[in-house]
C-alpha cells in the first residue's frame, strides 16, 4: 500500500465509516487533521502485579486468562453490564463493560491476554472497569510481551462516547503504520539551535513514545510547529495587505476644523496614535491598525479624527457596532462631537435592521450616493442591499464581538479600504500577537483629565446577605443627590431563563458556581417596584429583546435625566455614555467575565461624579467565580484585568471562537504560558520571510501553513 501523507484524505486511509465519525465527533478530513489529535495525558500501565496482591487505587497490568464471561441487564439504569472474570493462576479479577455486549466474541473461556487498568473494588470485590487489553494465543508471547511494554506510556485521547480513547488510539497506529515521509516546517538551522526533533518522529514520539522521556521533546517540536507556521501565516498576510494599493487620504481643513473647536486638550495618546493613523491613511497601503484603550480613553474621537481625514476628498467611513443601543449612541455621539457646522457636512446616518422601511431606504441611499460620508450601523451594513459610493475606511467597535468573516464583508463594499478596530478590552500581549498579529497595535493609557474615578465594593451575600438590603438604600441615596445608577442583570428573565441576545456568552461554570440565574431584569425590576425607598424613583427596563426604537426611547429618557435607575442585561457593556450616572450595582456578578465587569464599571463616573460600583455575588470565598469579582474590585487597570482574565479563565474562554479561523489550529501551544515561543517564532519567520518572501525554498513550510491554516482559515486571516 502506498504511503500516506499528511495530506491525504482520512477515507483513503481508514475506510469510509471510520472517516465518518471522525468527521462527525472532530471535523477531520485529512490524515494531517487525525495526527493533530494529540493525547491529552498519558497513563502508566503499571508494574506486572500478580492478581492476589493487587493494590486498590493503582494502575495495573496482569497477564491472565479468560475463566468466564457473561451478560446481563441492569437493575436500575437502561442497558447490559458484561461481566469477565480472569485469572492468572493464583487468583481471580472481574472486569466490567457497560452495553459492549460485542466483546464477547473476544473475550470467551481460554482466551489469554495483558489486562490494564485502575483497580477498583466493588462489594469487596476487586475489578477493572473498561481495562485496556490485548489478547494472545500463545501464553509466553503474552509474558513477554507484558514485560516488554510495562513502562510504555497509554496515550489517552479526547474521546466522545462514539469514539472511546482506545479506538483512537487503534486508529492513529494503524495510519502511523502507513505513514510516509513528512516536511518539517521548521528551518533546520532554527530547528537544531532550540534543540528540537524532525517532525516525522516528533509525530510518532507523541502517538505512540516507547518512553516518557521521548514525549517532551516531541511536545515541545509540535508546540514550536504551531507558533511557527502561525507567526509565519499572519505575518504574509501583512505582507499582502502591504502589496495592495490604498488611496491616499491626506488632512486637510475638515480635520483642522473638528481640532480648533474642541472644547479641551487631547491627550497625549490620543495625540500618538491619531499621528500614528494619520500617517497610515497617507500611507501607500490599506491602514490595518488596532487601537486598544480604556473605556472612556478616547478611542471614538480617534476614529473621528480618522473619519474626517478621510472624508476630506468625499470618501465615505463605515462604522460597524455591536448593538443597536451603541450604533445610535454612536451616531448621536459623533454628531454632538462635530457640532451645528459640520455635522451636517458629514451627514452621520443610522442603518439598522430594525429601522422603519422607509427610514432604512432613505439611510441606504444616502450611503450608496456618498451624501453621507460616515454611516454608523450594525449586521445592516453587511447586506447585500447596503452599497457605498467610495467606502474609504471600515472602523469596526468591540472586536471581540464580531468574527472576521463580518469585518471582510464591510470591507469588499470598498477598493482596498483602510480599517481600524477598536477594543475596550485590553489584548494581553502574546494574545494580540496571536490573534491580531496582522495588525499594527496601537494602545490609549492615558485617561482624560476631569474623571472624578470610581470605587469598587463586593457585596458577598453568602456571608453577609444583610448587605443585599444596604445596596439598594445605597443607589437610592445616589439618586436622591441628584444622581442616576444602572442595576445590571445576567438574564431578562431568570425563570425562564432568557439569555440576552446582546450579552456576551455567560462565563463557564466551574464547580462550586450557582447553575442557575436567579437575577433576570424581570425580578430585578419587580423587587424595586415594591421596595419602599424607591417608592418616588424612576425605574425603567432595557434589554437586547426590545423592538429598535423602545430601546432607543428608553437610552435617550436616560441620558436626558427622565429616568434614575436603568435595570438592563449587558447591553449597556459598551459605549453608553451618561455623565450623571454614578452608579452600578451589578446583580450574580459572578456570573459574568474578568473583562466584562470591568466594561460594565466604566459606565460610572465618567463625568465630574465619582462613580461607585457594586458586585453582589453568593458564590462563597475561595471559589474561581469569587476570584473573578474580588479581581475587579481590586483595580480599576484594565490591562492588569486582562492578564487576570486569562489566569483565571484560560486562554479559550477569553480568545473565543469569533476572532480567527487560525487558532482553531492550536493544539500544544498555550498564548500564555508559550509567550516566549510566540516571540521566538515571530522573530524566525520574520527572518525566513524576508529572505524567502513566496516560501519557494521553504516548501514545508509552505505545506503546513496550507495544511494548518487551511482554506477556511485562510480565508478568515485574509479578512482580518
Amino acid at each position: 500500500m502506498a504511503d500516506f501523507t499528511l495530506d491525504s484524505r482520512l477515507d483513503g486511509a481508514v475506510g469510509g465509516k471510520t472517516a465518518s465519525a471522525l468527521e462527525r465527533a472532530f471535523g477531520m478530513h485529512t490524515v494531517g487533521d487525525l495526527l493533530q489529535h494529540y493525547p491529552r495525558r498519558y497513563a502508566r500501565r503499571g508494574e506486572l502485579t500478580e492478581i492476589s496482591s493487587l493494590p486498590v487505587g493503582e494502575a495495573v497490568t496482569i497477564v491472565a486468562e479468560v475463566k468466564r464471561a457473561g451478560e446481563r441487564r441492569m437493575q436500575n439504569r437502561k442497558g447490559s453490564l458484561l461481566e469477565v472474570v480472569i485469572s492468572d493462576g493464583n487468583g481471580d479479577l472481574s472486569l466490567t463493560f457497560f452495553n459492549q455486549s460485542w466483546r464477547l466474541k473476544d473475550l470467551h473461556v481460554g482466551r489469554r491476554g495483558i489486562f490494564s487498568g485502575k483497580v477498583g473494588e466493588y462489594r469487596g470485590v476487586k475489578q477493572l472497569a473498561h481495562p485496556d487489553y490485548e489478547l494472545f494465543d500463545d501464553v509466553e508471547t503474552a509474558r513477554l510481551t507484558a514485560q516488554a511494554n510495562a513502562n510504555v506510556p497509554i496515550a489517552i485521547y479526547p474521546a466522545t462516547s462514539t469514539l472511546p480513547s482506545w479506538q483512537i488510539d487503534r486508529i492513529i497506529r494503524l495510519v502511523l503504520d502507513g505513514l510516509g515521509p513528512v516536511d518539517d516546517p521548521l528551518p533546520p538551522a532554527f530547528r537544531q539551535r532550540h534543540g528540537l526533533i524532525d517532525a516525522r518522529t516528533a509525530i510518532l514520539h507523541i502517538h505512540r513514545p516507547d518512553s516518557e522521556a521521548q514525549i517532551g521533546p516531541a511536545r515541545e517540536t509540535l508546540r514550536m510547529h504551531e507558533a511557527f507556521v502561525l507567526q509565519t501565516a499572519l505575518l504574509q498576510q501583512r505582507q499582502f495587505i502591504r502589496a495592495m494599493s490604498a488611496t491616499a487620504r491626506p488632512a486637510g481643513s475638515l480635520l483642522e476644523r473638528f481640532d480648533e473647536a474642541l472644547p479641551f486638550a487631547r491627550t497625549p495618546d490620543q495625540i500618538a496614535v491619531g499621528d500614528q493613523i494619520a500617517r497610515d491613511l497617507e500611507g501607500d497601503w490599506p491602514m490595518n491598525r488596532l487601537v486598544q484603550g480604556e473605556v472612556g480613553s478616547g478611542k471614538t474621537l480617534v476614529a473621528l479624527r480618522a473619519m474626517l481625514q478621510v472624508a476630506q476628498n468625499g470618501g465615505q467611513s463605515a462604522l460597524i457596532a455591536p448593538t443597536e443601543v451603541l450604533a445610535a449612541q454612536h451616531v448621536r455621539s459623533i454628531a454632538g462631537m462635530l457640532g451645528p457646522r459640520l455635522a451636517p457636512e458629514l451627514m452621520p446616518t443610522l442603518l439598522t435592521g430594525q429601522l422603519p422601511a422607509a427610514e432604512r431606504r432613505k439611510a441606504a441611499l444616502r450611503a450608496a450616493s456618498g451624501q453621507s460620508l460616515i454611516v454608523v450601523g450594525t449586521h445592516a451594513l453587511l447586506s447585500g442591499s447596503t452599497t457605498f459610493a467610495d467606502l474609504g475606511l471600515v472602523v469596526v467597535d468591540e472586536q471581540h464581538r464580531f468574527g472576521v468573516e463580518q469585518r471582510e464583508a464591510l470591507r469588499a463594499k470598498g477598493s482596498a479600504p483602510h480599517a481600524l478596530v477598536l477594543t475596550a478590552t485590553p489584548i494581553p500581549r502574546t494574545v494580540a500577537m496571536t490573534v491580531f498579529g496582522d495588525l499594527d497595535v496601537s494602545t490609549i493609557r492615558t485617561m482624560p483629565a476631569g474623571r472624578a474615578g470610581i470605587q469598587t465594593f463586593v457585596a458577598p451575600l453568602a456571608e453577609k446577605p444583610g448587605w443585599f438590603a444596604r445596596v439598594w438604600e445605597r443607589v437610592a441615596e445616589e439618586v436622591a443627590a441628584g444622581h442616576q445608577a444602572f442595576v445590571v442583570c445576567p438574564a431578562i428573565d431568570a425563570v425562564s431563563a432568557t439569555e440576552d441576545d446582546t450579552a456576551d456568552e455567560p462565563v463557564e461554570l466551574v464547580e462550586g458556581e450557582a447553575a442557575k440565574t436567579r437575577w433576570g431584569v424581570v425580578q430585578a425590576a419587580e423587587l424595586l417596584a415594591q421596595h419602599p425607598s424607591f417608592a418616588d424613583i424612576r425605574v425603567q427596563i432595557l434589554h437586547g429583546k426590545m423592538p429598535s426604537d423602545e430601546k432607543d426611547a428608553v437610552m435617550r429618557a436616560f441620558a436626558r435625566g427622565e429616568i434614575d435607575v436603568l435595570v438592563a442585561t449587558t447591553v449597556v457593556e459598551v459605549g453608553v455614555d451618561v455623565a450623571n450616572a454614578s452608579t452600578m450595582a451589578i446583580l450574580e456578578a459572578d456570573r459574568f467575565g474578568v473583562s466584562q465587569l470591568h466594561q460594565l464599571r466604566g459606565r460610572v463616573g465618567r463625568g465630574g461624579v465619582p462613580g461607585l460600583c457594586l458586585l453582589l455575588t453568593e458564590a462563597p470565598a475561595g471559589t474561581p467565580a469569587r476570584a473573578r469579582v474580588e479581581a475587579v474590585a481590586a483595580t480599576l487597570d484594565g490591562f492588569a484585568l486582562a492578564e487576570v482574565d486569562l489566569e483565571l479563565r484560560g486562554e479559550g474562554d477569553v480568545l473565543g471562537d469569533a476572532q480567527s479561523g487560525a487558532r482553531s489550529s492550536l493544539r500544544l501551544l498555550r498564548v500564555v504560558a508559550d509567550a516566549d515561543i510566540i516571540a521566538e517564532a515571530r522573530a524566525e519567520a520574520e527572518r525566513v520571510l524576508a529572505d524567502d518572501p513566496a516560501l519557494r525554498e521553504n516548501t514545508g513550510l509552505a505545506a503546513a501553513i496550507e495544511r494548518r491554516v487551511g482554506s477556511q482559515e485562510r480565508a478568515a486571516l485574509g479578512k482580518s
